[in-house]
């Protein structure tokens, strides 16, 4: 028979272990969050349901945005093995500039929604991380006030081309004399999607306050507070607008755009072009062979089309199409470092992320979208190593098996 004995708190002590106390209550939040997924749960605490939904969700029955994620679960890794590993290197060249990690932070609308310090706190981060930050024609936040937050940050503007020609002419004007460099057209809102959480939610633009909105102020105090205590919140490219999302793309996006309108802004813009919304070979083709410098095979993260193509089932196809005249990216279901790494190993040049930073915005502001890079930077990192490879620039189609 095994023998007892009370143990020595000398033998215990060590078992306990120490955690040091964290004062600051964002950050004892965010430092929970292991995942993307974590932060997700976080915001969906943090912030009013329309709002979190306006982030979450996606068209009709979110069938495309479904099918993207799963796309990125049926994808087998080939590791390699017995290879030098002992140091990592994440970064690549996106359009001629060297990007710390190989991924963009893609352009959100109405980012101040999410979190009162919107798309500054973002470009914050974006600066000091050292990757490319694009800020939408919906942003809420001027194209002057964010080159002024983060002068040396790399920064794209998101074009959507409107019914009067000449507003979108100064959107490029202002964009060159602020020192973006990089002008991304979007081309799948030729009328917009329909995003039934929102219509359920009875979300606008602002926020209204009806009885649901007052109540859900009980649950949600800081962030009405933050709300109604910072600047109005508006569409920093509109003088104003009330009412839904939906309204103001059918009410201001041109539904006519085509090929030489491409040809126009090819001849107005000085700096580098991408085009996002490229959903087959076809149009791939077609939109470089009108001057695109780079183009996003993207559904617009579901929020479109229902039914959509699957940007990573698309993506060798369009890379053998293009990918000798233009860079590729790609975004669309991405909810970790693993998934860019796999569309790395496809062919992208690089990966657009928009929810998995606006999780982290929501979670805790500034530091909730660094916590977002520092999980994505060290999935990448880690995914890399365990497949074999050092570099970014080493991936290619023999690491991964894409499951149909």
């Amino acid at each position: 028979m095994t023998a007892r004995r009370v143990p020595r708190w000398s033998e215990l002590a060590p078992l306990l272990g120490h955690q040091p106390l964290v004062l600051n209550p964002t950050e004892r939040r965010l430092s929970r969050a292991h995942t993307i997924g974590d932060l997700r749960s976080i915001a969906r605490r943090r912030t009013p349901r329309a709002v979190f939904d306006y982030t979450d969700g996606a068209a009709e029955a979110e069938i495309s945005l479904r099918r993207a994620r799963a796309a990125f679960r049926s994808v087998e890794f080939r590791p390699g093995v017995l290879r030098d590993v002992s140091r990592i290197d994440p970064s690549t060249t996106i359009l001629g500039k060297r990007s710390a990690l190989p991924f963009v932070f893609a352009p959100t609308g109405f980012t101040r929604m999410m979190h009162h310090e919107g798309e500054r706190a973002v470009v914050r981060v974006a600066d000091r991380r050292g990757i490319p930050y694009a800020l939408s024609t919906m942003g809420t936040t001027s194209l002057e006030d964010i080159a002024a937050t983060a002068p040396d940050a790399q920064r794209w503007f998101q074009l959507y081309l409107w019914k009067d020609r000449a507003a979108s002419g100064e959107l490029l004007r202002r964009a060159a004399t602020n020192g973006y460099d990089v002008l991304v057209l979007t081309v799948d809102t030729a009328v917009a999607g329909s995003r039934l959480r929102d219509v359920r939610n009875g979300l606008t633009i602002p926020p209204s306050l009806t009885l649901r909105t007052i109540a859900d102020t009980a649950t949600h105090p800081q962030w009405w507070f933050n709300m109604l205590t910072t600047e109005p919140l508006s569409f920093a490219s509109l003088s104003s607008w009330h009412g839904t999302v939906a309204d103001l793309v059918n009410a201001m996006f041109d539904p006519t755009v085509g090929p030489a309108d491409l040809d126009w802004l090819r001849q107005s813009w000085s700096g580098k072009l991408v085009v996002k919304g490229i959903q087959t070979v076809e149009d791939a083709r077609m939109v470089v062979d009108h001057g695109a410098d780079a183009i996003v095979v993207s559904n617009h993260g579901g929020r479109q089309l229902d039914r959509a193509p699957i940007p990573l089932h698309m993506l060798p196809a369009v890379v053998e199409a293009v990918g000798d005249r233009a860079e590729v990216f790609l975004d669309t279901g991405i909810t970790g470092g693993a998934d860019i790494v796999a569309a790395l190993a496809l062919g992208a040049t690089a990966c657009l992320v928009g929810r998995a930073y606006l999780y982290g915005l929501m979670a805790g502001g500034e530091r909730g979208v660094e916590r977002a890079v520092a999980i994505l930077d060290d999935e990448i990192v880690r995914t890399l190593a365990l497949i074999g490879v050092s570099r970014v620039a080493d991936l290619n189609a023999s690491h991964v098996v894409l499951h149909p």
